[in-house]
């Protein structure tokens, strides 16, 4: 039976916000496995590290730790981190979520990578 890797993307406070639900209600096993990547968009280990802490996410199994820049650097350098990523470890899925620079960046890599994209918007904390 084929398991199935999805990357989850986070890399700015609002995503972290996001993906807090989301992570908290995956199942256990089975046959499909997150990844979850932090681009590092927001990179302050204090700030990032308290999200995590009081919103129960796990460490992010990699951090592509892309650090600050320009819009445009910023982009370029999540893009290239995350094809690297991808090529070395492939997933079956991208799952972004928001409206940020890794979210853009990540689902243009994964699409042009022939990797479904997923994304979720704000409807998760507006409750309907």
């Amino acid at each position: 039976m084929k398991t199935y890797l999805i990357d989850i993307i986070a890399g700015a406070r609002p995503n972290f916000m996001k993906i807090g639900p989301i992570l908290k209600a995956w199942p256990k096993g089975g046959r499909i496995w997150y990844r979850l990547v932090h681009t590092g968009q927001h990179y302050d280990r204090a700030m990032s590290g308290n999200f995590f802490r009081q919103l129960g996410i796990p460490r992010p199994d990699v951090n592509l730790e892309v650090g600050s820049g320009s819009q445009a650097e910023q982009t370029a350098e999540i893009m290239k981190r995350y094809e690297a990523l991808l090529a070395k470890k492939p997933a079956d899925l991208c799952l972004v979520v928001g409206d940020v620079n890794s979210t853009m960046a990540c689902a243009i890599v994964a699409k042009k990578m022939g990797l479904k994209v997923a994304h979720v918007e704000a409807g998760l904390r507006s409750g309907d």
